[in-house]
């Protein structure tokens, strides 16, 4: 057991106010319904910086079937752990029960206390045993096994991300150090970090991009298990590993989370291309950045194949000339890699449409009816998001904003999307028809 620090509300700057409505009605129904509810991770980390959090997820005692008996607007979803997700329209809250630590070797789990921690001990968790779960040198495969909430805190990936937001006593709770590492405004693992990475090879992405973000330090500890453990990350799932560079594109701060991975040997095992950039990636990710900061959280309009195209354009791995090309030649053409990763066929064919849109963007003058007609495409929002970050171009921007808001188009055209092409009806009789 750990003697938690418990900050009450006087002791903290994290109001209600700033947490997110929906959040707290899930909150606050939980806790009346006499199960523990707390606002976990980032989310917390975020509140208590000062920042504005992406999302907002949820803690609880509840099991997930609770979970949904209390909200009709519940969906339990997942397999390696169960989750309820509770929708409000296009948003979703997080609900997860608190987890626990799981070996189902004979040797039991042993508790190391590292003495190094700049005030207080933080035990680190070393599974014995050979169980999947979480056991040393494996990753882990599957994970429904609920426990209480400090269980669920040394589960968590680092100390910052580890705090908790009890809607009862409108205190914050720490198990594991995160209050005092988010003063010194650093990234240390909970737990051994060699064995962290080894059940999940993208916490070592996480660590880099989180400090990114942040602006924070990383443990000295954390960075050479980076350096020993880094081919790992070659084993992740590339669509995994797509969706968080994603996410990194979305972020802000695109150009020092690519620098971070970089710098650390990481992006080495994931997409060596990146290393090869001569300045217009650079470029690619300024731009996507100075666009993102505009933006309270990131826009919909920051689609995959807009983020896809500035990584794949400045890399020469989507040569403008490809843009002309038949139907047939891209129908029948290599899928896009990234490294490893292959970029989604949909995201690369709504590409080419937005590119191949960017000539008769520019061209302001021309005639009203094929302007009109031109905001009837369904690239056509996409194909002005990649003019406003990539164009230079703030008055072709501003002359499309202005038709926009003046002369709505009235429906949207497809005739420019990829077609299915129809099934052939077999000739001769049918089973079942007279002949």
């Amino acid at each position: 057991m750990v003697t938690p620090v418990v900050l009450p509300r006087s002791a903290h700057a994290l109001s209600r106010k700033d947490v997110d409505p929906d959040a707290l009605r899930v909150l606050y129904r939980l806790h009346s319904a006499g199960f523990e509810a707390y606002l976990v991770g980032g989310s917390v980390r975020d509140l208590l910086l000062g920042r504005r959090p992406k999302d907002y997820d949820i803690g609880t005692s509840a099991h997930p079937h609770e979970v949904k008996r209390l909200f009709r607007n519940c969906w339990i979803i997942g397999r390696r752990f169960r989750l309820a997700h509770v929708r409000f329209g296009t948003k979703t809250i997080e609900v997860a029960t608190f987890r626990k630590q799981v070996t189902v070797g004979a040797e039991p789990q042993e508790q190391h206390f590292r003495r190094d921690a700049p005030a207080r001990a933080v035990p680190i968790v070393r599974e014995s045993g050979t169980d999947e779960v979480g056991s040393a040198g494996r990753p882990i495969s599957r994970d429904n096994e609920y426990g209480t909430p400090e269980e669920d805190a040394f589960r968590r990936d680092f100390t910052v991300n580890a705090m908790f937001y009890d809607i009862g006593t409108f205190s914050v709770i720490d198990y594991t150090g995160g209050l005092e590492d988010l003063q010194r405004r650093m990234i240390r693992c909970i737990g051994d970090p060699d064995v962290r990475f080894v059940e999940d090879p993208v916490r070592m992405l996480r660590a880099l991009v989180l400090a990114a973000r942040l602006d924070f330090g990383i443990d000295d500890d954390v960075m050479d298990a980076i350096g020993r453990k880094a081919v790992l990350i070659a084993q992740a799932s590339p669509a995994r590993l797509l969706e968080e560079y994603y996410k990194i594109l979305r972020s802000g701060h695109a150009r020092s989370c690519f620098d971070h991975l970089a710098d650390s040997g990481l992006l080495e095992y994931m997409s060596p291309e990146l290393l090869n950039d001569d300045g217009p990636l650079t470029d690619a990710f300024a731009a996507v950045d100075a666009y993102r900061t505009r933006f309270d959280d990131a826009p919909e309009n920051l689609t995959n194949a807009i983020l896809a195209g500035t990584l794949l354009l400045p890399l020469g791995l989507l040569r403008p000339d490809d843009r002309h090309r038949p139907d047939d030649d891209w129908e029948r053409e290599a899928p896009t890699m990234l490294g490893a990763m292959q970029v989604a066929r949909k995201d690369i064919d709504r590409l080419r449409h937005l590119l191949l849109m960017q000539r008769r963007l520019l061209d302001v003058d021309a005639p009203a009816k094929a302007q009109q007609a031109l905001m009837q495409r369904s690239a056509f929002k996409d194909a002005l998001t990649w003019v406003e970050i990539h164009g230079q171009a703030p008055g072709v921007v501003t002359h499309w904003q202005t038709l926009l808001r003046d002369d709505p188009p009235d429906s949207v055209d497809q005739d420019d999307a990829p077609r299915r092409r129809r099934r052939r009806r077999p000739r001769g009789p049918v089973a079942g028809r007279p002949r």
